[in-house]
């Protein structure tokens, strides 16, 4: 079995989990603090990836990152860069298609938070940003937690959008799931479950992590 598809997917799924942390994080807590027809849209669009075919998405993002549409030959123009059948395409689609699961639990968890802890911080003379890094994020860590693995579990898995985004190169876009159905499509069922395998025991691993995690985080201090 070549290993370069499993590194390959443990890599788009670290980097794709770092980028949502980052900006899902913010987005999450200006979708948890508002409430008007824009957020109802922004919602719906971003709920979008979690019902939609993911062959519907990827091919949708195939036609907006394609060298022919507008935003394609830009990158090409001004950065030389091509998000069709590249590793970028790959991290830029996984961005797009996990947003949801970095995002969702986070608003969720921030929504349920008491206004008191804000107001408190304030009271204090911390500002915003500081109330908000300080005091709010540290009380969902659990659920901050939850979605960065959520986040990496998914990505590693994902099929449908990658393949339609970077096809099967070897070495750059052949991810563990499109290893996977190529060892299948080939009769090589023995590569095929070795793969699967892999990727079975990295995610199982993951899970469990999570729930001793949240396990230990719901415990009181004298349990």
């Amino acid at each position: 079995m070549e290993w370069t598809p499993i590194w390959l997917s443990l890599k788009l799924a670290a980097i794709t989990t770092l980028i949502l942390l980052v900006i899902g994080i913010p987005l999450a807590y200006w979708l948890s603090r508002r409430s008007s027809l824009f957020k109802v849209v922004i919602e719906a669009i971003l709920t979008m990836p979690l019902v939609l075919p993911p062959s519907v998405l990827g091919f949708y993002l195939l036609l907006c990152f394609s060298p022919h549409s507008i935003l394609g030959s830009w990158l090409l123009q001004h950065f030389n860069l091509s998000l069709v059948f590249s590793f970028e395409g790959l991290v830029v689609a996984s961005v797009i298609y996990s947003l949801p699961f970095m995002v969702s639990p986070v608003k969720s968890a921030l929504a349920h938070l008491s206004p008191s802890l804000a107001e408190a911080s304030y009271t204090m003379g911390k500002s915003k940003l500081e109330t908000f890094y300080r005091v709010l994020l540290p009380n969902v860590k659990t659920s901050l937690w939850t979605a960065a693995v959520l986040t990496f579990a998914h990505t590693m898995g994902e099929f449908g959008v990658v393949l339609m985004i970077g096809g099967k190169l070897e070495g750059v876009t052949k991810v563990a799931s499109i290893a996977i159905y190529d060892a299948v499509d080939n009769n090589q069922y023995d590569k095929a479950n070795q793969y699967a395998f892999v990727l079975f025991a990295i995610t199982f691993v993951i899970v469990v992590l999570v729930f001793i995690f949240n396990r230990n985080a719901s415990r009181g201090p004298l349990e």
